[in-house]
């Protein structure tokens, strides 16, 4: 005999057999009820019912025995299977999840692709790594629930205009938030905010990297559902808080990109814009709004405007493009396994000309440098007296800060110094270490050039070498003179862990021809043959030359040590491995 016992306090709800049944294992012999949820009370084998102890109403409390069996073999047959039949709420849930496929706005998604762009959800699925991606407010529609159907918001408004979530790039935890173009413009609503609110407060916790994908326009104004508790909105925390975020940030802009989106797009670290994209504080609506005139969108920041004047770091043919370089960008805290089959020492010691009066290439000094096809260089068509970007040397990533001889002899203009200034700053909070290519005749000087606030944007040069906190090279490949070669330092020739030069070196206080001419005026003025004035001024330049070579100054340790080029990889590597791993600092990157 089988009797089987209540396991806890409830309530018999139900019976379902009665005696001398004959009832197969598993079949439900009574319900009971507790708490308003039920329970199966099953056979535990097969039988026939002897004894039924309970009846419905009955309160249990506990160990009471409700049927008893005699185990047998019975004709009865076997637990019916589940219910298989399709479930309301199930059925409710896939419908509500289809609408935030691409597949459910075909017409949207079609003028997507035809005017050269792609979704956002197809720009998240291209970032992340495949099922890694962890979607958040998914479900959230506009707050316009008082003036549209709910329907209709769901078909319309997916996520209120923007996708956020975490998953892993090359393995890398990251965060991302997409804004959705095809839902009202990519305009920013309430719901909107508040899911970049919970990502950035995710990221911050987590330390994680957020790419931000900028389209679109500013805040919406018929979120009607929040119409009597706001009135302008500005006390929205995503601005500050995206900007204070001390991850990474990788921002990218496509198409129309203005008032709030921009915003967002100017505070990040690192600015990827697509040819097709007009960036702007203010868009027409808002220009017009405000008495300036009557601009097409196209009129307004276009991608040449913006790279001309610095705002755009990367320029990318389109989103994929776009997407890519944001790929490489998160992976380089990886280290890479180099494969070089040759180390470049004829490229390198033919880079820097026998006559020091040629202008060349700083850029093929760099690809001899790096590990072929590494270098990645930001604002190309800004400060082009500087040369910033990323590379890698031996599979270590660096952040690369060079003067660039073709464009006013290597001389630091006010641009080029707001550009090393700034990458100084990107570098030392994404925690990457630099390594400076040195050919600088100093700051450039004049009327014109002061007119431009000359001293202050060089300053910021000292201002972010005195505040980097990360390994720093400095290798000098010709000249060094001034102010310029010490900005170009960090600050100083004492500050880098490893400051090294070429046998083309040359170091001094300011310009040899005008050191020269400052210095030794008078006796220049004084001789009366200009053939014998040349001659004695072309020596004092050639004396003064001799002393700021390299090969001497490093004999009076002004600098670590004069190298062969063709040694410079196995140099810098082993300067940098010797130099500890350092943390990001947590500092502001300002937005020039």
């Amino acid at each position: 005999m089988k009797t089987i016992t209540a396991e806890n306090a409830a309530i018999v709800s139900e019976l379902r057999v009665a005696v001398g049944d004959e009832v197969a294992a598993g079949t439900v012999l009574l319900v009971t009820e507790l708490m308003k949820m039920q329970q199966d009370i099953c056979a535990p084998c097969s039988g026939v019912v002897t004894q039924v102890h309970v009846s419905a109403g009955d309160e249990l409390r506990g160990a009471e025995p409700l049927i008893s069996l005699a185990p047998a073999e019975v004709s009865a047959a076997p637990r019916p299977s589940p219910d298989n039949s399709p479930r309301a709420d199930f059925t409710a849930f896939e419908a509500r999840i289809s609408l935030l496929r691409d597949d459910s706005r075909p017409k949207a998604v079609a003028r997507r692709h035809a005017s050269g762009g792609r979704t956002a959800r197809e720009n998240i699925t291209d970032l992340f790594d495949p099922g890694s991606f962890t979607e958040y407010g998914a479900l959230a529609v506009a707050a316009q629930r008082s003036t549209r159907p709910l329907d209709d918001l769901q078909a319309r408004t997916q996520g209120d205009g923007i996708i956020c979530g975490t998953g892993t790039v090359a393995g890398r935890p990251v965060a991302a938030m997409a804004v959705d173009y095809m839902v009202m413009a990519g305009t920013q609503g309430y719901n909107h905010h508040r899911k970049m609110d919970r990502l950035i407060a995710l990221a911050g916790r987590d330390n994680l990297p957020i790419v931000l994908f900028a389209e679109g326009g500013g805040g919406r104004p018929n979120d009607h559902d929040v119409a009597q508790l706001v009135v302008a909105g500005l006390n929205v925390p995503s601005f500050r808080q995206f900007a204070a975020h001390r991850g990474p940030k990788i921002g990218i802009a496509s198409g129309l990109c203005f008032a709030g989106n921009a915003a967002l797009f100017g505070v990040c670290d690192l600015r990827i814009a697509t040819r097709n994209s007009q960036i702007g504080m203010g868009g027409p609506a808002m220009i017009e709004g405000g008495g300036l005139g009557v601009f097409k969108p196209q009129e307004i920041g276009p991608c040449d405007v913006q790279t001309a004047n610095g705002v755009i770091d990367l320029l990318t043919a389109d989103e994929a493009e776009a997407v890519a370089q944001a790929k490489t960008l998160l992976s380089l805290p990886n280290v890479t396994k180099a494969h070089v089959a040759d180390a470049p020492v004829a490229a390198l010691r033919s880079v820097v000309p026998a006559d020091r009066t040629r202008a060349y290439d700083m850029r093929n000094a760099l690809g001899a440098l790096l590990d072929p096809g590494t270098l990645l260089e930001l604002r190309r068509g800004f400060g082009t007296g500087m040369i910033t970007g990323f590379g890698r040397i031996n599979g270590r990533a660096v952040g690369i800060l060079a003067n660039n001889p073709l464009h006013l002899g290597g001389a630091i203009d006010a641009p080029a110094a707001d550009k090393g200034a700034r990458f100084l700053q990107l570098c030392d909070s994404w925690g990457l270490p630099v390594v400076t290519l040195c050919d600088t005749p100093g700051f450039m000087v004049g009327p014109e050039i002061e007119a431009t606030g000359q001293v202050a944007h060089v300053s910021r040069l000292f201002l972010a070498g005195a505040h980097f906190s990360q390994p720093l090279v400095t290798l000098i490949l010709r000249k060094a003179y001034g102010l310029g070669a010490m900005a170009m330092a960090g600050g100083g020739f004492d500050r880098p862990h490893y400051c090294c030069a070429w046998p083309s070196g040359e170091v001094g206080a300011m310009g040899l021809e005008g050191a020269v001419k400052l210095g030794q005026r008078a006796q220049l003025e004084a001789i009366q043959d200009p053939v014998a004035r040349e001659a004695e001024y072309r020596r004092l330049v050639d004396a003064l030359y001799e002393n700021g070579a390299a090969l001497n100054a490093a004999s009076l340790l002004e600098f670590d040590a004069v190298i062969d080029p063709g040694e410079s990889r196995a140099e810098i590597s082993r300067a940098l491995a010797c130099a500890g791993p350092s943390t990001p600092a947590a500092r502001y990157v300002d937005a020039w």
